[in-house]
């Protein structure tokens, strides 16, 4: 039983005892107690006034005595106005640790929840590389998949791919007019910083033509419309979507280099997919859903032809659904794509979508119309949203060739790894693959760990030297106190049983075991919230306090043999509960470092 569930118990016994009263265990307020105050858990005693009839000081009082003298849970408490401030018993701390040290998967959930979750993220366009913004977009969702897999649901990844419209045109119309035949195999390149290249010589040679315009006297908004390049684009779509042969082979072939880019990407991220949805597929469906719903009147035609959805009783603006000139909108795509997963996945619980925060306002829509046509399974779909990566320079533009790659950004935080570690000594008898191994694992789990321990919904400036930092809230910090311990216990043959009744514990040990005993909320709470920060900075505080515990007691020379037992066994408890913590946010932790 968690201790937590104990002191509900007793507190129950305690009020029924004092005041004659059964109180259900759901009317029991506890928290954590504040650092500033001793203590472990914090009984809230206002509730329970209506059935002491005494002032919150005296109750709390009347409990505390009471669970002292009762109980075997407790070793003291303190009252501060209406809260009472309890301290448990060093055995309660031991018998707890004895039944985690024997739990390889403590905190995870021990059962299926037979709940079923499809988790969303990366979803790129085929028109150029990945960048930071898709780093952390797929740092968080793969680690959100995995947190909900810790709390006993099923997961599926996955991803739709944006591999058709305007923009997709605008590149292979580039390399038309540009490439001169150029493969990756021909430059070297990979296929889809190929592409990009394209991408960016579009918008080029686009804005040289608006420019020319506009000095021959024409408005800026027209010559927009009417560069030869950009007309040019939208003649390839129209034969794109009427299958012409030529068009539709280019288009193939493009988009089979970037995909291969892409699979490079992803394995150098640790990412992964159950399922891949292409939007070049899924487009057409949500034509047919537009259409039931304009003949069971939940959309509704202007004279132009155009379907729109009202949405005034939503306090919203009214949305198109399909142009004047039968052509579909990303919401049409979205409505299409969302009923099919579903009819995919029959049985899933919610449909997570991992997309920044400048698409808020898109996701209500798509949810709110997929409740208004009928249906009800999208009250469990979720817009997770987060915000924006910055750099010290500013924001990233695609089109003019400034984004931060993805590639290029975890090539150059493996360097800046291995310069650190290199400046460190500490590897010697490991041979160059092993040591690249390690550049790799410290240089990726610092980005990952950056990207993921600032709460999603917030924007965060990103600066790459800072990541792979030994230092502070980093990635590298919590690798190398992982290594640390694992030095320790290759200096250990065997361990010890840990003798319960003969062992006074340090503050610092305390720390660390009430540490380990919130291991289980974290993961709970991280999976409720869909935040990885949660675990990230738990996982930061209980670094820290095993360094202290490390640097303040003897673990290897202490001459008290059950003292070195119990030290040994929570130095392995506490790696094991890194180890798991950081596999949930994608991190690898190093053996040595």
């Amino acid at each position: 039983m968690r201790v937590v569930d104990n002191i509900i118990l007793n507190v129950v016994r305690a009020v029924e005892a004092l005041y004659s009263h059964e109180l259900p265990t759901q009317q029991i307020q506890i928290q954590k107690t504040k650092k500033e105050f001793e203590g472990y858990l914090t009984l809230v005693v206002f509730p329970l006034l209506k059935v002491t009839k005494k002032s919150p000081e005296q109750s709390a009082e009347e409990i505390g005595k009471w669970l002292l003298d009762n109980s075997e849970v407790t070793s003291s408490y303190n009252v501060v106005k209406g809260f009472l401030n309890l301290s448990i018993k060093d055995k309660v701390w031991l018998a707890q640790f004895n039944i985690w040290a024997k739990n390889e998967n403590f905190g995870k959930s021990a059962s299926s929840t037979g709940k079923t979750f499809m988790v969303e993220y990366s979803s790129p366009n085929t028109n150029k590389p990945l960048h930071l913004g898709h780093l952390r977009n797929n740092f968080l969702g793969y680690s959100v998949a995995e947190i909900l897999k810790a709390n006993g649901h099923e997961v599926y990844k996955t991803q739709i791919i944006n591999d058709r419209g305007i923009h997709i045109c605008k590149s292979m119309l580039a390399w038309q007019i540009f490439g001169n035949n150029e493969t990756p195999e021909s430059t070297g390149m990979k296929g889809d910083h190929l592409i990009g290249k394209y991408y960016v010589a579009f918008d080029k040679e686009y804005k040289k033509q608006i420019a020319v315009l506009v000095e021959d006297g024409m408005d800026s908004k027209d010559a927009e419309r009417e560069a030869k390049i950009f007309k040019d684009a939208q003649a390839m779509l129209l034969k794109w979507e009427a299958r012409d042969p030529d068009v539709y082979a280019l288009w193939e072939t493009m988009n089979a280099w970037v995909y291969e880019g892409f699979e490079a990407t992803y394995k150098e991220m640790g990412v992964d997919f159950d399922k891949l949805y292409y939007e070049s597929n899924t487009y057409i469906l949500g034509k047919d859903v537009v259409e039931k719903g304009l003949a069971d009147n939940h959309f509704y035609k202007k004279e132009d032809g155009s379907v729109w959805c009202d949405l005034s009783s939503h306090k919203m603006d009214d949305k198109l659904l399909l142009r004047a000139d039968g052509t579909s909108v990303y919401m049409t795509q979205d409505l299409g794509t969302a009923i099919e997963r579903f009819k995919d996945y029959p049985n899933l619980s919610g449909l997570i979508y991992t997309v920044g925060n400048e698409q808020n306002h898109h996701f209500n829509v798509l949810f709110t119309i997929l409740k208004k046509i009928g249906y009800s399974w999208a009250e469990g779909c979720y817009h997770l949203s987060y915000g924006m990566v910055d750099l010290p320079t500013g924001r990233m533009k695609s089109r003019e060739g400034t984004v931060v790659d993805a590639d290029e950004l975890m090539k150059s935080v493996i360097e800046d790894a291995k310069e650190m570690t290199q400046e460190r000594g500490h590897l010697d008898g490991l041979s160059d693959s092993t040591k690249d191994e390690l550049y790799k694992t410290i240089g990726l789990g610092g980005l990952k760990y950056y990207l993921l321990k600032v709460d999603p919904k917030k924007g965060m400036q990103f600066n790459p030297e800072e990541s792979v930092d030994l230092n502070g809230n980093t990635g590298p910090f919590i690798q190398y106190t992982y290594a640390r311990i694992q030095s320790i216990l290759r200096k250990v043959e065997t361990f010890s049983k840990v003798s319960e009744t003969d062992l006074l514990l340090e503050p610092v040990e305390k720390t660390l075991l009430k540490d380990l005993s919130e291991f289980p909320s974290a993961i709970e709470e991280a999976g409720k919230s869909y935040s990885p920060a949660i675990i990230a900075n738990y996982t930061y505080e209980l670094v820290k306090n095993y360094n202290s515990f490390y640097q303040s007691l003897s673990i290897i020379k202490e001459q008290d043999a059950n003292k070195k037992a119990f030290r040994i066994a929570l130095s392995y408890k506490v790696g094991t509960v890194i180890k798991l913590s950081m596999t949930l946010l994608g991190v690898n932790v190093p053996e040595r470092m």
